[in-house]
Order: structure tokens, then sequence, then C-alpha cells
């Protein structure tokens, strides 16, 4: 594995007052990619600190991409309340936007674990990022909600123990979608990936490394 990320806690203007982030820049970062992460279900003790996002953000410096979780509204330090996932959105496209003038060159990823999935899936196609990666989207959220199947390189994994996401709905979902998104299911896997954060990372990072 690389070395640790330098971290740099921050706070971001978003739509309904200040938006607490953490940044994590890796030691090889060159400044061609920027990936902004997104917490799970904010009614349901979701944070950026959760340890999925942790592992998101891990597997991103592990490849050299500079790393951008931040608490939605109402979450942590950040302003607001629950927006009902379009409040969320917002903040979002808020945060990407700033990453976008900060470092302008680079390519914008965006990756986000179960709730946090269907926001960065659904924001996909006002954004334009170069990548998603989703890890247990909330299907029967994204399922109704997915106006446009975004048409960038689309990664989802998908644990097939998870007991809040069925992992059938999940491969059902996307065979569905046009273009299909690369669909990988790791065994034994629950929602949270106890005792599987370390095989979540090293998979990310073989499926997302560009030069592999």
């Amino acid at each position: 594995m690389a070395k640790a990320p330098t971290k740099e806690s921050l706070t971001i203007n978003g739509p309904v007052g200040q938006l607490e982030a953490l940044l994590e820049q890796p030691e090889a970062f060159d400044g061609r990619r920027v990936a902004v992460l997104c917490h799970p279900h904010p009614q349901h003790q979701g944070t950026m600190l959760n340890k999925v996002v942790h592992t998101l953000a891990r597997a991103m410096t592990d490849l050299g991409i500079l790393a951008v979780r931040f608490n939605f509204r109402g979450v942590g330090a950040s302003d607001g309340e629950y927006g009902d996932g379009l409040g969320e959105l917002d903040d979002l496209e808020y945060v990407a936007a700033w990453a976008r003038q900060r470092w302008p060159k680079a390519e914008l990823w965006l990756a986000g674990f179960s709730f946090g999935a269907v926001v960065s899936a659904r924001a996909a196609a006002q954004l334009a990022p170069a990548r998603l990666v989703s890890i247990a989207p909330a299907v029967s959220i994204l399922g109704r909600e997915l106006a446009v199947v975004p048409a960038m390189p689309w990664l989802i994994v998908q644990g097939d123990a998870d007991d809040v996401v069925a992992c059938s709905d999940v491969i059902e979902w996307a065979e569905t979608l046009d273009p299909r998104p690369e669909l990988i299911v790791l065994s034994g896997a629950d929602h949270f990936f106890h005792g599987h954060l370390v095989p979540l990372r090293e998979l990310l990072v073989a499926h997302l490394d560009d030069n592999a």
C-alpha cells in the first residue's frame, strides 16, 4: 500500500452554509485527478468518517488521486438540515464546483457509498465526471430517480451478503442499464463490508488503476 496521505480539514461554501470537508492528498499527487466522495444516509448515522468512505478515500490516494470527503448538510459541523436527497445533490454540486475551481486541469471523479452512491450517480449527468464509483448503491431509491444513465466508465461494487441492499436487486437493476456499468460482487461482504474493507480497497485499486 502507498504511504499515508496528508490530510487537511477545511470548510467549503455550500448552498445553505458551510460544509465540513476533509482533503487527503497522496504523496504522488500530480494534479491529474480529484475524487469527491459521498457518505451514507445522514438520518442513519452516515458521515464522511464512515469506514467504507474512508476505504474509498484510501483507494483513491493509493492511485495518486486527491480525495475530498465532505459531510452533507446537517451532518457533523456542516450547516443546514437533511434535504431529502435533493439538498444533498446540491451540496455535492457545490463541492464539485469548488474542486474544479481549485484544480482546473484535473479530471473529476465521483464516488459514493449506499445513499452517497445514489447522490453521486444522480449528479453524474449534470457534473459529467471522468469516472463514477458506486459502493452498495441503494437501488430502491436509485432505480426510481436515475433519469439519465451515466455514460462515463462506472464501477459498482456490491457485497453478496448485504442485508440492507440485496445483491440480487443490484444485479437485476444493473442489467437494465444502457450503457451497462461494470459490476463486481465481493463474496461474503455485508452492507458495511465488515471484515472486507482491505479486500474492498485492493479491489478498487486493481480495477481503477489505468496503468494496471
